[in-house]
């Protein structure tokens, strides 16, 4: 059971989402969990893969070199 104006919230995002209202309020729910305990476990999981793609596509990089090459290049613009 839910009050007016909570049900009527519901309504409300159920209409913006295109959504049953059963459905707005279990992606409500779910968003504010996820909103408390941080993003699931598997999208954690896909950023801290992407994370280390980004680690391993830099490994030995040396940024100082790096920028010394380019104004070299640009003659030092």
């Amino acid at each position: 059971m839910m009050d007016d104006k909570s049900l009527e919230a519901a309504r409300e995002l159920a209409t913006h989402y295109h959504v049953s209202t059963s459905e707005a309020i279990r992606r409500a729910v779910l968003a504010h969990r996820d909103q408390l305990q941080g993003h699931p476990l598997e999208v954690r999981l896909e950023r801290k893969r992407q994370f280390q793609m980004v680690i391993d596509a830099f490994e030995g990089h040396d940024p100082q070199e790096e920028v010394r090459r380019i104004k070299d290049e640009d003659e030092g613009f």
